[in-house]
């Protein structure tokens, strides 16, 4: 009998499998009973379902493509990142709502939108920043000035607003260009100071410059609009300026009328204006605009100015008759408070506009209400965007992360009006609106299929406005050979800006050839 050799080194524990074991099921006892739960890392799911919609209005608008080949980032390193990963990557995080870089690291797992953009992986947010500092800020404001400029031009064919205003972003570190200045949430916090153009009533940004905390006067932003209005061609100027009390300076003004275009701002209450307030407090000629609101048109020269200028005296009286001494220390605190006795006791509220438009009051009035629409827009770029977010020590990659924000916001912002045509969207309801959803990714003979769940409680509505938006690609699809790149786009912002534009079709101009 022949015994079996004697193992002298005996056999250790076997491994466990790992991978079974990841992918093994566990049991959680619920009030529902029991429920199996498992792991599957290889499963292509993602939490943005509904992004592909998106990366197609992003490809037939030739938005994204020219986008990253443009870029001015460039590495000496075999073992880089491609410029795809990185522009993607910020794609991507600033279109999830992320503030951080840290949060990039968020969307590592999401093997299905990222490939869909052309990605082989999402950078790391050491990486982000990284390729941040690489760019010369030169190099790179140019490039995203042109990418901004490519997306809303068409629509400056037809007559426009331009709004401008500064934000305030508190900084909690020691960051290049934290320096206390205005800021009336948090006094004696050093910002930095976002100052911004866009046009009107639509949500469109044209540009925006990061300055330190210091400057935040409209001396500060008038260096920028002007730089930017030589950008555009004098034809598709906007109708006039719109600003708050700070633009009402005679430089700018001054500066305004020597180019030609009209102005609208707020004037802050000065002891002239209180005092043009009190002589005409009285007269007969207010006439009425809106909700309880009277106007009077007359002319005013303050002792800055060179010269006088129509100003328009807007009033409110107030619900409560209160009488405050017009020269008390609580008169025209803010805005405007100025009482009359004689006048069965009534108190009113007063602001003053200053303009060079020959337009009657009530639709000088009526321009200045809708000024409010601006506000409301940086609130939502400011709050529900990364302009609140997105901090380094220094300042350049800030001015260079706000100015890629603000296409990418755009971009958002006109897809979301493709998908309904009719109303604006802010972003935090646009976002779980039109871009959550669990989607998971199977393929199947050479067939990629997407499956989406959407538990918002819109689910069909969204699903037909999608369907709709297919519909119009698969349309413009038949056509886009005998397009051009810049042809495609003014079809798509046509219907995207239909209710805007009242049913025209934007024409693009026949000997403008677009290399993107």
């Amino acid at each position: 009998m022949v015994l079996p050799p004697k193992v002298i080194h005996p056999k250790g524990d076997t491994e466990p499998n790992l991978k079974k074991r990841e992918i093994s099921a566990l049991v959680a006892d619920t009030f529902d009973g029991k429920i199996h739960i498992e792991w599957d890392p290889q499963a292509q799911v993602t939490p943005l379902g509904q992004l592909p919609f998106f990366i197609q209005f992003l490809k037939m608008g030739h938005l994204f493509a020219p986008w990253v080949d443009e870029c001015p980032l460039s590495y000496a390193s075999n073992n880089a990142p491609k410029k795809v990963n990185v522009l993607g990557s910020f794609l991507l995080s600033i279109r999830a709502g992320h503030t951080r870089y840290a949060h990039i690291t968020s969307l590592m797992g999401d093997g299905v939108n990222s490939t869909l953009l052309g990605m082989t992986k999402v950078i790391s947010d050491d990486g982000a920043r990284r390729a941040l500092a690489k760019i010369e800020e030169e190099d790179g404001v140019r490039w995203l000035q042109d990418h901004l400029y490519r997306c809303y031009s068409p629509l400056l064919s037809q007559s426009w607003i331009l709004d401008t205003d500064v934000t305030v972003k508190p900084l909690y570190g020691k960051q290049e260009g934290a320096v206390i200045g205005y800021n009336p949430h948090k006094p004696g916090r050093p910002s930095h100071t976002y100052h911004t153009y866009m046009i009107a009533n639509l949500r469109l940004i044209l540009d925006v410059e990061v300055q330190a905390g210091n400057q935040s006067s409209s001396a500060n932003s008038a260096l920028g609009l002007w730089a930017l209005l030589e950008r555009i061609p004098r034809a598709n100027w906007p109708a006039f300026i719109r600003g708050d009390s700070d633009w009402g300076s005679d430089a700018i003004m001054t500066e305004a009328e020597q180019l030609g275009i009209d102005y609208l701002f707020k004037l802050r209450q000065s002891a002239n204006v209180k005092k043009l307030i009190l002589q005409k407090h009285c007269e007969s000629d207010w006439q009425r605009t809106h909700d309880g609101w009277e106007a009077l048109s007359t002319e005013l020269k303050l002792n800055t100015w060179k010269q006088s200028r129509r100003v328009v005296l807007v009033r409110r009286r107030l619900s409560k008759a209160i009488v405050i001494a017009p020269d008390s220390d609580k008169a025209l605190p803010q805005q405007l408070s100025l009482l009359e006795p004689a006048e069965n006791m009534a108190a009113y509220e007063y602001s003053v506009l200053v303009s060079s438009l020959d337009a009657e009051v009530t639709t000088i009035v009526q321009h200045y209400r809708d000024r409010a629409d601006c506000e409301n827009n940086f609130d939502e770029i400011k709050n529900q965007w990364g302009w609140g977010g997105f901090v380094t020590q220094k300042i350049k990659p800030c001015r260079l992360i706000a100015r890629m924000i603000a296409p990418i916001y755009n971009w958002w912002s006109l897809f979301v009006r493709l998908a309904e045509p009719d109303k604006h969207y802010e972003a935090i309801v646009s976002r779980p609106l039109l871009l959550h959803g669990v989607g998971k990714q199977t393929s199947h003979a050479a067939q990629k299929t997407l499956t989406i769940t959407s538990t918002h409680g819109r689910a069909s509505y969204v699903r037909a406005a999608y369907e709709r938006v297919c519909e119009f690609f698969n349309e413009l699809k038949v056509i886009a050979p005998q397009l051009t790149p810049l042809q495609c786009w003014y079809r798509i912002l046509s219907e995207a800006m239909k209710k805007y534009l009242l049913g025209a079709i934007l024409k693009a101009p026949d000997l403008m050839i677009c290399d993107y």
